[in-house]
């Protein structure tokens, strides 16, 4: 699993984590049913605490794409992944709206949102 941590980013390590494994799942790079590497080898790998992926793992486990196996390992949870892309869709439309709102009481024009928008998600 090729997970990559900034550290200029400002995002807390097992956020970085957890939306990196989410959309692994989601593209269908992590199938239903595969095996997730272990909390500590993937401490080791990304060099970070046990506890930051432990963090993580709970976090994606709270949200239902892993499941954990006492004794046998976490494993991509066997959901359908168009619900999960349609509550992440969800989401980002309940973000943008709350952004469009606040162009709107600005005075900030539709292209103006358009290209930050544009902008931000080329960032990423």
């Amino acid at each position: 699993m090729d997970i990559i941590i900034s550290n200029a980013s400002d995002k807390p390590i097992y956020e970085q984590i957890v939306s990196q494994i989410k959309n692994l799942i989601i593209t269908g790079n992590l199938q239903e049913g595969e095996m997730l590497p272990s909390m500590r080898l993937l401490a080791k790998e990304l060099r970070i605490s046990v506890i930051t992926t432990k963090r993580a793992y709970e976090e994606l486990e709270h949200e239902g794409f892993i499941e954990t196996v006492t004794g046998k390992g976490s494993f991509v949870a066997r959901k359908n992944v168009a619900f999960i892309k349609e509550s992440q869709l969800r989401v980002a439309e309940e973000l943008i709206q709350k952004a469009v709102s606040v162009a709107k009481s600005s005075g900030i024009d539709y292209e103006e949102l358009a290209e930050i928008l544009r902008l931000l998600f080329e960032e990423e």
